[in-house]
Protein backbone atom coordinates (compact mmCIF):
# COMPACT_ATOMS: atom_id res chain seq x y z
CA UNK A 1 0.00 0.00 0.00
CA UNK A 2 2.85 2.05 0.19
CA UNK A 3 4.24 1.37 -3.21
CA UNK A 4 0.95 2.24 -4.66
CA UNK A 5 0.30 5.84 -2.44
CA UNK A 6 4.17 6.47 -3.69
CA UNK A 7 2.94 6.47 -7.00
CA UNK A 8 -0.53 8.38 -6.23
CA UNK A 9 1.58 11.21 -5.02
CA UNK A 10 4.20 11.31 -7.98
CA UNK A 11 1.68 10.78 -10.61
CA UNK A 12 -0.36 13.91 -8.49
CA UNK A 13 2.70 15.90 -8.12
CA UNK A 14 3.76 15.40 -11.96
CA UNK A 15 0.24 16.41 -13.18
CA UNK A 16 0.48 20.02 -11.64
CA UNK A 17 3.42 20.70 -13.10
CA UNK A 18 3.65 23.47 -15.52
CA UNK A 19 5.58 21.74 -18.21
CA UNK A 20 2.53 19.22 -17.65
CA UNK A 21 -0.21 21.68 -17.55
CA UNK A 22 0.65 23.53 -20.66
CA UNK A 23 -2.70 24.70 -22.98
CA UNK A 24 -3.23 21.31 -24.71
CA UNK A 25 -2.53 19.58 -21.33
CA UNK A 26 -5.03 22.05 -19.26
CA UNK A 27 -8.17 20.61 -22.02
CA UNK A 28 -10.88 18.01 -20.30
CA UNK A 29 -9.42 15.15 -21.91
CA UNK A 30 -6.10 15.28 -20.62
CA UNK A 31 -7.14 16.31 -17.17
CA UNK A 32 -9.82 13.32 -18.20
CA UNK A 33 -6.65 11.05 -18.77
CA UNK A 34 -4.61 12.22 -16.04
CA UNK A 35 -7.40 11.75 -13.30
CA UNK A 36 -7.64 8.19 -14.43
CA UNK A 37 -4.48 7.23 -14.04
CA UNK A 38 -4.35 8.88 -10.47
CA UNK A 39 -7.83 6.90 -9.15
CA UNK A 40 -6.15 3.65 -11.14
CA UNK A 41 -2.98 3.59 -8.45
CA UNK A 42 -4.67 4.97 -5.60
CA UNK A 43 -7.93 2.26 -5.61
CA UNK A 44 -6.46 -0.12 -3.85
CA UNK A 45 -5.44 2.13 -0.72
CA UNK A 46 -8.56 2.39 1.29
CA UNK A 47 -9.98 -1.73 1.14
CA UNK A 48 -5.85 -2.66 1.48
CA UNK A 49 -5.93 -1.14 4.75
CA UNK A 50 -9.08 -1.74 5.88
CA UNK A 51 -8.38 -5.56 5.36
CA UNK A 52 -4.77 -5.44 6.72
CA UNK A 53 -6.94 -4.09 10.10
CA UNK A 54 -9.22 -6.78 9.78
CA UNK A 55 -6.15 -9.43 10.04
CA UNK A 56 -4.67 -7.92 12.84
CA UNK A 57 -7.40 -6.78 14.91
CA UNK A 58 -10.30 -8.82 16.76
CA UNK A 59 -13.88 -8.47 16.45
CA UNK A 60 -14.38 -6.05 19.70
CA UNK A 61 -11.08 -3.92 18.69
CA UNK A 62 -11.89 -3.23 14.96
CA UNK A 63 -14.41 -0.30 15.13
CA UNK A 64 -11.66 1.80 17.21
CA UNK A 65 -9.06 0.88 14.94
CA UNK A 66 -11.15 1.43 11.77
CA UNK A 67 -11.75 4.71 13.78
CA UNK A 68 -8.03 5.88 13.22
CA UNK A 69 -8.33 4.96 9.55
CA UNK A 70 -10.98 6.82 8.67
CA UNK A 71 -10.73 9.71 11.25
CA UNK A 72 -7.40 10.61 9.06
CA UNK A 73 -9.78 12.20 6.42
CA UNK A 74 -11.57 14.05 9.43
CA UNK A 75 -8.61 15.47 10.47
CA UNK A 76 -7.49 16.25 6.85
CA UNK A 77 -10.20 18.12 6.48
CA UNK A 78 -10.09 20.41 9.39
CA UNK A 79 -6.30 21.11 8.91
CA UNK A 80 -6.33 21.62 4.65
CA UNK A 81 -8.35 24.04 5.20
CA UNK A 82 -5.73 25.89 7.82
CA UNK A 83 -2.90 24.91 5.30
CA UNK A 84 -5.04 26.21 2.48
CA UNK A 85 -5.84 29.65 3.81
CA UNK A 86 -1.62 30.43 4.54
CA UNK A 87 -0.82 28.64 1.03
CA UNK A 88 -3.62 30.74 -0.43
CA UNK A 89 -2.80 34.01 1.12
CA UNK A 90 1.23 34.07 0.99
CA UNK A 91 2.51 31.75 -1.74
CA UNK A 92 0.60 33.21 -5.00
CA UNK A 93 3.20 33.33 -7.66
CA UNK A 94 5.89 32.38 -5.86
CA UNK A 95 8.40 30.80 -8.35
CA UNK A 96 6.36 31.05 -10.73
CA UNK A 97 3.49 28.57 -9.94
CA UNK A 98 -0.33 29.79 -8.44
CA UNK A 99 -1.70 29.52 -4.90
CA UNK A 100 -3.55 26.72 -5.91
CA UNK A 101 -0.60 24.61 -7.24
CA UNK A 102 1.64 25.05 -4.38
CA UNK A 103 -1.51 23.81 -2.43
CA UNK A 104 -1.64 20.48 -4.28
CA UNK A 105 2.82 20.94 -4.06
CA UNK A 106 2.69 21.00 -0.57
CA UNK A 107 0.06 18.09 0.20
CA UNK A 108 1.11 16.22 -1.91
CA UNK A 109 4.99 16.24 -0.72
CA UNK A 110 3.50 16.00 2.84
CA UNK A 111 1.80 12.34 1.84
CA UNK A 112 4.57 11.62 -0.99
CA UNK A 113 7.06 10.97 3.06
CA UNK A 114 4.09 9.35 4.64
CA UNK A 115 4.01 7.21 1.80
CA UNK A 116 7.88 5.99 1.61
CA UNK A 117 8.34 5.37 5.39
CA UNK A 118 5.11 2.98 4.96
CA UNK A 119 7.04 0.85 2.44
CA UNK A 120 9.36 0.10 5.42
CA UNK A 121 6.92 0.41 8.58
CA UNK A 122 3.89 -0.80 7.26
CA UNK A 123 3.62 -4.44 8.49
CA UNK A 124 2.37 -8.07 7.18
CA UNK A 125 -0.21 -10.60 7.90
CA UNK A 126 0.57 -11.84 11.18
CA UNK A 127 1.13 -15.72 9.27
CA UNK A 128 3.85 -13.89 7.07
CA UNK A 129 7.62 -13.23 8.22
CA UNK A 130 7.93 -10.37 10.41
CA UNK A 131 10.88 -8.14 10.90
CA UNK A 132 9.64 -6.82 13.89
CA UNK A 133 8.02 -9.41 15.65
CA UNK A 134 9.39 -11.71 17.76
CA UNK A 135 8.38 -15.49 17.16
CA UNK A 136 6.43 -15.99 20.08
CA UNK A 137 4.64 -11.94 19.23
CA UNK A 138 4.08 -13.41 15.70
CA UNK A 139 2.14 -16.62 17.28
CA UNK A 140 0.35 -14.87 19.44
CA UNK A 141 -0.99 -12.44 17.05
CA UNK A 142 -1.80 -15.62 14.69
CA UNK A 143 -3.69 -17.56 17.43
CA UNK A 144 -5.38 -14.82 18.16
CA UNK A 145 -7.50 -14.26 14.81
CA UNK A 146 -7.52 -17.58 14.08
CA UNK A 147 -9.70 -18.42 17.81
CA UNK A 148 -11.32 -15.03 16.70
CA UNK A 149 -12.49 -16.21 13.53
CA UNK A 150 -13.70 -19.71 14.48
CA UNK A 151 -12.99 -21.07 10.47
CA UNK A 152 -15.98 -23.73 9.48
CA UNK A 153 -13.45 -25.26 7.21
CA UNK A 154 -10.47 -24.51 9.61
CA UNK A 155 -7.18 -26.93 8.11
CA UNK A 156 -8.69 -26.73 4.34
CA UNK A 157 -6.51 -24.06 1.99
CA UNK A 158 -8.84 -21.14 0.99
CA UNK A 159 -8.88 -20.47 -2.97
CA UNK A 160 -9.05 -16.68 -3.46
CA UNK A 161 -11.20 -17.00 -6.59
CA UNK A 162 -13.65 -19.21 -4.75
CA UNK A 163 -13.86 -16.25 -2.12
CA UNK A 164 -14.51 -13.66 -4.90
CA UNK A 165 -17.23 -16.15 -6.66
CA UNK A 166 -18.65 -16.38 -3.05
CA UNK A 167 -18.76 -12.23 -2.52
CA UNK A 168 -20.26 -11.92 -5.61
CA UNK A 169 -23.46 -14.52 -5.27
CA UNK A 170 -23.93 -12.94 -1.79
CA UNK A 171 -26.89 -10.50 -1.52
CA UNK A 172 -25.34 -9.01 1.22
CA UNK A 173 -22.57 -7.69 -0.68
CA UNK A 174 -24.84 -5.51 -2.76
CA UNK A 175 -26.87 -5.16 0.08
CA UNK A 176 -24.09 -3.34 2.04
CA UNK A 177 -22.52 -2.08 -1.04
CA UNK A 178 -25.49 0.26 -1.61
CA UNK A 179 -26.34 0.96 1.57
CA UNK A 180 -22.50 2.65 2.05
CA UNK A 181 -23.01 4.14 -1.20
CA UNK A 182 -25.62 6.13 0.56
CA UNK A 183 -23.75 6.87 2.96
CA UNK A 184 -21.12 8.42 1.24
CA UNK A 185 -23.52 10.31 -0.62
CA UNK A 186 -25.06 11.78 2.42
CA UNK A 187 -21.27 12.93 3.57
CA UNK A 188 -20.97 14.76 -0.23
CA UNK A 189 -21.30 18.04 1.64
CA UNK A 190 -17.60 17.50 3.27
CA UNK A 191 -16.17 17.63 0.05
CA UNK A 192 -18.37 21.19 -0.38
CA UNK A 193 -17.19 22.22 3.29
CA UNK A 194 -15.63 25.64 2.80
CA UNK A 195 -18.57 26.52 0.35
CA UNK A 196 -20.91 25.84 3.24
CA UNK A 197 -18.83 28.11 5.59
CA UNK A 198 -18.37 30.61 2.87
CA UNK A 199 -22.40 30.87 2.34
CA UNK A 200 -22.47 32.65 6.60
CA UNK A 201 -20.54 35.86 4.66
CA UNK A 202 -17.22 35.47 5.93
CA UNK A 203 -13.54 36.52 3.78
CA UNK A 204 -12.00 33.31 1.94
CA UNK A 205 -9.50 32.99 4.66
CA UNK A 206 -12.05 33.30 7.52
CA UNK A 207 -14.41 30.57 6.39
CA UNK A 208 -11.53 28.41 5.43
CA UNK A 209 -10.15 28.65 9.02
CA UNK A 210 -14.18 28.33 10.76
CA UNK A 211 -13.68 24.82 9.08
CA UNK A 212 -11.26 23.60 11.55
CA UNK A 213 -13.27 22.97 14.66
CA UNK A 214 -16.37 21.11 13.17
CA UNK A 215 -13.77 18.29 11.91
CA UNK A 216 -11.83 18.11 15.07
CA UNK A 217 -15.03 17.86 17.25
CA UNK A 218 -15.90 15.47 14.80
CA UNK A 219 -12.80 13.54 15.16
CA UNK A 220 -12.59 13.58 18.95
CA UNK A 221 -16.29 12.08 19.00
CA UNK A 222 -15.57 9.41 16.54
CA UNK A 223 -13.27 7.72 18.73
CA UNK A 224 -15.89 7.68 21.28
CA UNK A 225 -18.23 6.37 19.35
CA UNK A 226 -16.34 3.42 17.72
CA UNK A 227 -14.60 2.81 21.21
CA UNK A 228 -18.32 2.55 22.30
CA UNK A 229 -19.19 0.20 19.55
CA UNK A 230 -16.63 -2.07 20.24
CA UNK A 231 -17.44 -2.34 23.88
CA UNK A 232 -21.26 -3.15 23.52
CA UNK A 233 -21.17 -5.02 20.25
CA UNK A 234 -23.62 -2.79 18.47
CA UNK A 235 -23.27 -1.78 15.00
CA UNK A 236 -26.51 -0.69 14.18
CA UNK A 237 -26.89 2.00 16.60
CA UNK A 238 -23.64 3.80 16.33
CA UNK A 239 -24.25 3.89 12.75
CA UNK A 240 -27.86 5.12 12.97
CA UNK A 241 -26.67 7.59 16.17
CA UNK A 242 -24.57 9.41 13.95
CA UNK A 243 -26.58 9.57 10.54
CA UNK A 244 -29.34 10.78 12.64
CA UNK A 245 -27.28 13.82 14.07
CA UNK A 246 -26.35 14.35 10.84
CA UNK A 247 -29.78 14.93 9.53
CA UNK A 248 -30.45 17.44 12.26
CA UNK A 249 -27.60 19.30 10.82
CA UNK A 250 -29.28 19.30 7.38
CA UNK A 251 -32.69 20.70 8.90
CA UNK A 252 -31.24 23.18 10.44
CA UNK A 253 -29.37 24.32 7.46
CA UNK A 254 -32.68 24.05 5.53
CA UNK A 255 -34.51 26.26 7.54
CA UNK A 256 -32.30 29.13 8.35
CA UNK A 257 -29.29 31.51 6.98
CA UNK A 258 -28.80 32.83 10.87
CA UNK A 259 -25.16 32.90 11.11
CA UNK A 260 -24.94 30.93 14.40
CA UNK A 261 -27.11 28.31 13.35
CA UNK A 262 -25.58 28.05 10.19
CA UNK A 263 -22.67 27.30 12.14
CA UNK A 264 -23.97 24.99 14.79
CA UNK A 265 -25.47 22.43 11.06
CA UNK A 266 -21.86 22.29 10.32
CA UNK A 267 -20.48 20.83 13.31
CA UNK A 268 -23.37 18.19 13.59
CA UNK A 269 -23.11 17.36 10.05
CA UNK A 270 -19.40 16.81 10.94
CA UNK A 271 -20.44 14.28 13.28
CA UNK A 272 -21.73 12.16 11.22
CA UNK A 273 -18.42 11.07 9.08
CA UNK A 274 -18.15 7.98 11.87
CA UNK A 275 -21.33 6.08 10.41
CA UNK A 276 -19.06 5.14 7.19
CA UNK A 277 -16.10 3.52 9.61
CA UNK A 278 -18.39 1.71 11.73
CA UNK A 279 -20.14 0.38 8.54
CA UNK A 280 -16.55 -1.03 7.59
CA UNK A 281 -16.45 -2.60 10.81
CA UNK A 282 -19.78 -4.11 10.33
CA UNK A 283 -18.60 -5.09 6.93
CA UNK A 284 -15.59 -6.89 8.25
CA UNK A 285 -17.49 -8.31 11.11
CA UNK A 286 -20.26 -10.08 8.90
CA UNK A 287 -17.79 -11.70 6.29
CA UNK A 288 -14.93 -12.73 9.24
CA UNK A 289 -14.86 -16.71 8.40
CA UNK A 290 -13.34 -16.44 5.63
CA UNK A 291 -10.87 -14.46 4.50
CA UNK A 292 -10.94 -14.21 0.67
CA UNK A 293 -14.21 -13.42 1.27
CA UNK A 294 -14.25 -11.20 3.55
CA UNK A 295 -11.00 -9.37 0.97
CA UNK A 296 -13.56 -9.50 -2.14
CA UNK A 297 -16.56 -8.35 -0.27
CA UNK A 298 -14.84 -5.50 1.44
CA UNK A 299 -13.14 -4.33 -2.48
CA UNK A 300 -16.24 -4.74 -3.94
CA UNK A 301 -18.33 -2.80 -1.21
CA UNK A 302 -15.54 0.08 -1.19
CA UNK A 303 -15.90 0.10 -4.78
CA UNK A 304 -19.74 0.72 -4.88
CA UNK A 305 -19.60 2.84 -2.03
CA UNK A 306 -16.75 4.76 -3.98
CA UNK A 307 -19.23 5.69 -7.01
CA UNK A 308 -21.09 8.18 -4.23
CA UNK A 309 -17.83 10.42 -4.68
CA UNK A 310 -18.10 10.23 -8.35
CA UNK A 311 -21.84 11.79 -8.63
CA UNK A 312 -21.83 13.70 -5.49
CA UNK A 313 -20.76 16.83 -7.13
CA UNK A 314 -23.88 16.73 -8.87
CA UNK A 315 -25.64 17.03 -5.66
CA UNK A 316 -23.89 20.23 -5.17
CA UNK A 317 -24.83 22.78 -8.16
CA UNK A 318 -23.35 26.56 -7.39
CA UNK A 319 -26.98 27.34 -8.71
CA UNK A 320 -28.59 25.92 -5.66
CA UNK A 321 -26.75 28.34 -3.66
CA UNK A 322 -26.06 29.83 -1.22
CA UNK A 323 -28.92 28.41 0.74
CA UNK A 324 -28.60 24.85 -0.83
CA UNK A 325 -31.45 23.50 0.34
CA UNK A 326 -31.50 20.76 -2.56
CA UNK A 327 -28.24 19.66 -1.38
CA UNK A 328 -29.18 19.31 2.08
CA UNK A 329 -32.50 17.83 1.29
CA UNK A 330 -30.52 15.11 -0.49
CA UNK A 331 -28.39 14.19 2.16
CA UNK A 332 -31.00 14.01 4.20
CA UNK A 333 -32.77 11.47 1.89
CA UNK A 334 -29.89 9.10 1.25
CA UNK A 335 -29.46 9.58 5.17
CA UNK A 336 -32.83 8.19 5.52
CA UNK A 337 -32.57 5.15 2.94
CA UNK A 338 -29.40 4.14 4.08
CA UNK A 339 -30.36 3.90 7.98
CA UNK A 340 -33.65 1.39 6.58
CA UNK A 341 -31.14 -0.45 4.83
CA UNK A 342 -29.01 -1.25 7.83
CA UNK A 343 -32.18 -1.95 10.00
CA UNK A 344 -33.20 -4.89 7.24
CA UNK A 345 -29.55 -5.99 7.42
CA UNK A 346 -29.43 -6.05 11.05
CA UNK A 347 -33.25 -8.38 11.12
CA UNK A 348 -31.28 -10.00 9.07
CA UNK A 349 -28.59 -11.32 10.99
CA UNK A 350 -30.87 -11.02 14.02
CA UNK A 351 -32.14 -14.35 13.09
CA UNK A 352 -29.53 -15.90 11.38
CA UNK A 353 -28.08 -15.74 14.99
CA UNK A 354 -31.56 -17.10 16.22
CA UNK A 355 -31.24 -20.08 13.78
CA UNK A 356 -27.85 -21.02 14.69
CA UNK A 357 -28.79 -20.95 18.35
CA UNK A 358 -31.86 -23.16 17.88
CA UNK A 359 -29.16 -25.69 15.83
CA UNK A 360 -26.68 -25.50 18.73
CA UNK A 361 -29.16 -26.42 21.53
CA UNK A 362 -30.69 -29.23 19.24
CA UNK A 363 -27.28 -30.75 18.16
CA UNK A 364 -25.88 -30.45 21.50
CA UNK A 365 -23.33 -27.92 20.14
CA UNK A 366 -21.12 -25.50 21.99
CA UNK A 367 -21.50 -22.00 20.72
CA UNK A 368 -19.89 -20.84 17.78
CA UNK A 369 -19.68 -17.81 15.53
CA UNK A 370 -22.68 -14.95 15.87
CA UNK A 371 -23.27 -11.74 13.81
CA UNK A 372 -22.52 -8.77 15.67
CA UNK A 373 -25.60 -6.13 15.63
Amino acid sequence: MGCYYHVYEYVTLLSLDRHWLTRDHERYHAALILRFFIGFVEAAFFPGAVFLLSRWYKRDELGLRTAFLFCGTSISYAFSALIASGILASLDGVLGFTAWRWLFFVEGALTLATAVCAIWILPDFPSTPSVWLLPDEQILAKQRMEEEVKLEHKGKPEENFSGLAEALMDWRVWWLGVALNLIVSSLSFANFFPTLSATMGYSATTSLFLCAPPWILGTATSFVVARHSDVTGDRFWHISGPLLVGIAGFIIAISTMNTGMRYLSLFLMAQSSIAYAVALTWVMNTFSQSQSKRAAAIALINTMASVGNATSPYFWPSSWGPSYVNSCLVCTLTSVVSIAMFWVFREHLSRCNEAAEAEEQVLGLPEGFRYLL
